[in-house]
């Protein structure tokens, strides 16, 4: 693991590595093999130090999604105010150090204020361009006390975003307010950086993790967890029916009122990405708190969504993704989302107009103006027609023209992006099942129920080939099939966008020996179990 503490030495940590990922200048196509081996994915997370698990998850997170990780440990001086803990936060680089080899880390950059141009003033005190999120975002909630907080967040944040020009960065969802306005702030400002949001990582009693836990006492952790307390009535309350933001506040200022030594800073209802108050969920809501505990102001969060249940079946190709989340769709009664049918229909439409795989310009102008639509069939064999720009595609996309190409294709992170909003509207109000390679873990990553269904290759193979003979395919051999299953594992999981991968919370459904109806009963058996109340 590299220690980085100057710019000078980060740049040249980076250049090295993208010139080591540079494609050859070649008027002829590259290989997805290729291209992928010589892309390096970066992944960032920043942090003030101090690391404990929460960061942990960020970093396992990371780990898995890129090439090369890199944290950033920086204690902030422009997000402190006047009278707050910038002097006594938690220094422990020692110790931080060793945590990140441990966990895989490539590179720290740990530079001093002065060596990224940042006086060790507040912000209010600072000459340094400010970057200034949407004011209805940073009035409220924790900038109401914390005056010029996100601004000192936001100009950090887009300081490490140019100098280390990540292709990931990962934040926690305990810091939802922060989550949102950096979300906010890579939209508005044009980053192509995707901002990968990880759950909160609680301590036994449920107290969220936190660098200032340091701080409290055993007793007072103990006590401390009634912020948790309250948020898991909030959603007792809502999982009942409430709705209101007054009575699921009410439920849980009652019970943080049992501990007196907590002293509520806030407590208030909001919409997760806008931060606007709500009145009432009607769609998705989050609950977000701040309290003082003697001389430690802690946060805790909770996303409360009234929608029906998602099931996510994500898997390798070959699997049975398809057939077990149609049979799963049809048995529950809940919309199959065929979002592998999405990305065939391009798939087919690039190679209908005769545009190469390499030329990710035009692809991406074809993902992103073109019309797909999914409609209800009455073939039971194919319960979902396939539309693309009024073309019924529904039988084309499924051989082996484009079978052999739609990886490459899906790789593209244009492709990716058109396709994903497009998924993740209709995920909105639930109540469905997609498949695919990165459901669980990119496009519905709180999906109420995620599955890894997988086989042995060789099972795959066999599938395939008796697939084809069924459809009046060429025959092509199991050593063939089986070489080309092998290929197409390894490019999905190594690919810099949305790499095939099991979500840390999906159960993993291997179905050799196993019959379509034998998975299909299993998961929807998960489910009822799941959601029987």
């Amino acid at each position: 693991m590299r220690l980085l503490t100057t710019v000078v030495a980060l740049r040249c940590y980076l250049d090295k590595l993208r010139w080591q990922s540079e494609p050859l200048h070649s008027e002829e196509p590259l290989s997805l093999e290729m291209t992928t081996r010589l892309q390096t994915a970066v992944g960032l997370v920043p942090t003030m130090g101090a690391l404990h698990q929460g960061h942990l998850s960020l970093i396992k997170r990371a780990r898995q999604e890129n090439a090369i990780v890199i944290v950033s440990i920086f204690v902030n001086p422009l997000q402190f105010g006047p009278n707050e803990d910038y002097e006594d936060y938690p220094r422990t680089l020692e110790q931080d150090k060793k945590f990140c080899e441990e966990a895989g880390v490539n590179a720290m950059f740990v530079p001093n204020p002065e060596e990224i141009d940042v006086a060790r003033k507040s912000i209010q005190d600072s000459i340094v361009t400010q970057v200034t999120p949407p004011s209805d975002m940073i009035s409220g909630l924790c900038g109401n006390t914390r005056l010029g907080h996100f601004q000192g967040v936001a100009t950090i944040v887009t300081k490490l975003f140019n100098l280390v020009q990540p292709d990931r960065a990962y934040f926690g969802q305990k810091d939802g307010q922060q989550l949102a306005i950096v979300k906010r702030l890579v939209a508005d400002l044009n980053f192509p950086i995707e901002i990968v949001a990880c759950p909160i990582v609680r301590e036994a009693n449920g107290l969220a993790l936190s660098s200032r836990n340091q701080y409290l006492t055993v007793s007072q952790k103990q006590q401390a967890a009634v912020l948790y307390r309250g948020l898991q009535k909030a959603r007792a309350a809502f999982r009942s029916g409430v709705r209101k933001s007054s009575t699921l506040i009410e439920a849980i200022c009652k019970e943080i009122a049992m501990v007196s030594t907590v002293s509520v800073e806030y407590i208030e209802l909001i919409e997760p990405y806008t931060l606007m108050p709500l009145d009432e969920i009607k769609e998705e809501g989050m609950i977000a708190i701040a309290a003082r505990l003697g001389s430690t102001r802690l946060i805790d969060n909770t996303i409360l969504r009234d929608r029906q249940p998602i099931i996510a079946i994500d898997g390798p190709a070959g699997a049975g993704k398809s057939t077990v989340a149609r049979q799963v769709a049809a048995t529950l009664g809940l919309v199959f989302l065929d979002t592998g049918a999405m990305y065939r229909a391009v798939t087919w439409l690039v190679l209908q107009k005769g545009i190469p795989a390499y030329d990710e310009c035009a692809i991406a102008e074809l993902a992103n103006s073109c019309s797909i639509k999914l409609t209800p069939s009455e073939d039971l064999k194919s319960p979902v027609r396939v539309w693309i720009d009024g073309n019924d595609v529904t039988k084309k996309i499924r051989t082996e023209s484009v079978t052999s190409k739609v990886s490459a294709i899906a790789a593209q992170s244009a492709v990716r992006s058109a396709l994903v909003k497009q998924q993740q509207s209709w995920g909105k109000r639930g109540g469905l099942v997609a498949e695919g390679r990165d459901i669980g873990t990119q496009v519905f990553p709180d999906a109420e129920v995620k599955i890894f269904l997988t086989a042995t290759v060789s099972e795959r193979a066999r599938r395939r080939q008796q697939d084809y003979k069924k459809q009046g395919q060429p025959e092509v051999s199991l050593e063939e099939l089986e070489n080309s299953i092998k290929e197409r594992d390894w490019k999905d999981s190594t690919r810099l966008v949305s790499p095939l991968m099991k979500a840390a919370d999906a159960i993993e459904v291997v179905s050799d020996g196993l019959t379509i109806d034998e998975v299909t009963t299993g998961i929807v058996k998960l489910y009822q179990q799941c959601f029987a109340k």
